[in-house]
């Protein structure tokens, strides 16, 4: 039976201009290298990057990472002040940024939680909601 999420890999152009921006830009801590990939953790997350011809997705698939909302409006300025690009505007509860990494996968920085987020689905619900 599963258990929960193990690790994300993310297929990458050049493994050191993204291993600067996961670190740098958002502040993974490297744990090593070789020359074609990278492994990186943010809190319990282990992250791998992989050097090969990336192909991100060109819909609205996405991984998103938590902040606190103390820190939010600093680290996004931080961000768009190092020419981070964009790629949606935010329309659903929570703060979010959602920006591209240096193969255009696509990235959100999110205030809130599934429990925000239903607790917002109460009040606004989705067309077609359906609760389990």
């Amino acid at each position: 039976m599963l258990a929960g999420l193990n690790h994300i890999t993310l297929a990458v152009t050049d493994v050191d201009r993204s291993l600067e921006f996961y670190t740098t830009s958002l502040g993974f801590r490297p744990i090593l290298k070789w020359d074609a990939g990278a492994y990186l953790t943010l809190g319990d997350l282990w992250f791998c990057l992989s050097r090969d011809d990336a192909k991100p997705s060109q819909d609205y698939s996405h991984i998103s990472f938590d902040i606190a909302s103390e820190h939010f409006e600093s680290f996004c300025e931080t961000l768009l002040a190092s020419d981070v690009r964009t790629w949606k505007e935010n329309s659903s509860e929570g703060n979010s940024l959602y920006i591209l990494d240096p193969d255009d996968h696509k990235l959100e920085i999110h205030v809130g939680s599934l429990e925000t987020r239903l607790n917002e689905l109460k009040s606004k619900p989705y067309t077609g909601l359906e609760w389990f």
